[in-house]
């Protein structure tokens, strides 16, 4: 799998990257979300994304408190990859708290995540009780002191990324990525100016939820009673009010698939890492090892400009 810069860092990753959101022992922020996915499925999901080539891994102090960290830290050992072999991006969790706590929760992450280093330190909303100075202040301090590699930020408006990139500039540093939803039933960005913004500063777009949830597999268009086995807030959120309305979007997919000998979840990733160029990579989640073969799949063809156009024009509506 080819690997590209993630933005104006040294860092290289492959466009597809494991969302590890899901590796969190079925919590989010403490209510459950996902089912509990064991620790020996995480071993398998790991193993089997590294076997198709992906070499990156986002995770947050969110994500369980920590535990989906610890948990891809145990995964990553048990395929036996040394540290600095892969990439690990983990986020920094703002809520309720200053810019002060970026530094003083350092060790936890590194803690939870070791023998792995923090390639990417994100804050993971916009929504601390410090301006985006400083804590652009104070994870490049984190960088200097090289206890992680690049700065990052996530669901971060136009503004507020141009205002982060600014203040990194400042000292010497480079805003590497801002992670935000991003997918073909959801392209808020590139009406609100994110997207381009990212490419005239040349930021990273870590695109999550890319198949939205499930979505854009088809799966639930095929036996649309699965909707109701959904946890949480995920039967209403996402699959639910999608599935009359994206159908010929995933038509159009199942059509493209066809010619690649491809399923339409791997079209939908294809086109999200080939349609803009450099500037978007896509991690992807998933509870269950054979879930990574759509991702590693996605990027084994190339959509013509004609598929990349046809596709486009069906998800315009999104």
């Amino acid at each position: 799998m080819k690997r590209i810069r993630l933005g104006r860092t040294e860092i290289e990753v492959t466009p597809v990257g494991l969302g590890c959101w899901q590796l969190s022992s079925g919590l989010r922020d403490g209510k459950g979300y996902w089912s509990t996915v064991a620790q020996e499925t995480a071993n398998e999901i790991v193993a089997k994304a590294l076997a198709g080539g992906i070499n990156w891994f986002d995770t947050a102090e969110f994500y369980g408190g920590g535990r989906s960290e610890q948990a891809l830290s145990k995964a990553l050992q048990a395929a036996g990859i040394r540290p600095g072999a892969v990439r690990v991006a983990t986020k920094w969790n703002p809520f309720f708290r200053t810019a002060g706590s970026i530094g003083t929760t350092i060790g936890e992450r590194l803690r939870r995540l070791s023998p792995y280093p923090i390639d990417l330190h994100q804050v993971h909303q916009p929504m601390g009780f410090s301006s985006v100075e400083a804590e652009m202040q104070a994870m490049a301090a984190l960088v200097e002191a090289k206890k992680i590699g690049a700065v990052g930020v996530s669901n971060f408006n136009e503004s507020r990324m141009r205002r982060a990139h600014a203040a990194l500039q400042r000292l010497g540093r480079p805003l590497a990525s801002n992670q935000v939803r991003y997918s073909l039933l959801h392209r808020k960005i590139e009406r609100n100016g994110v997207l381009k913004a990212a490419k005239e500063l040349g930021i990273t777009i870590i695109a999550y939820s890319p198949l939205e949830q499930g979505v854009l597999t088809g799966r639930f268009h095929d036996d649309p009673g699965s909707v109701q086995r959904l946890q949480g807030p995920r039967k209403f959120r996402h699959a639910f009010r999608h599935l009359g309305q994206s159908r010929p979007l995933v038509d159009e997919l199942r059509a493209v698939a066809r010619a690649h000998d491809a399923s339409p979840a791997q079209v939908a990733l294809a086109w999200m890492t080939q349609f803009h160029g450099d500037t978007v990579v896509v991690i992807p989640g998933a509870t269950s090892a054979r879930q990574i073969a759509d991702s590693v799949g996605s990027q084994q063809f190339v959509l013509s400009r004609a598929e990349l156009d046809a596709i486009d024009e069906r998800a315009r509506e999104f």
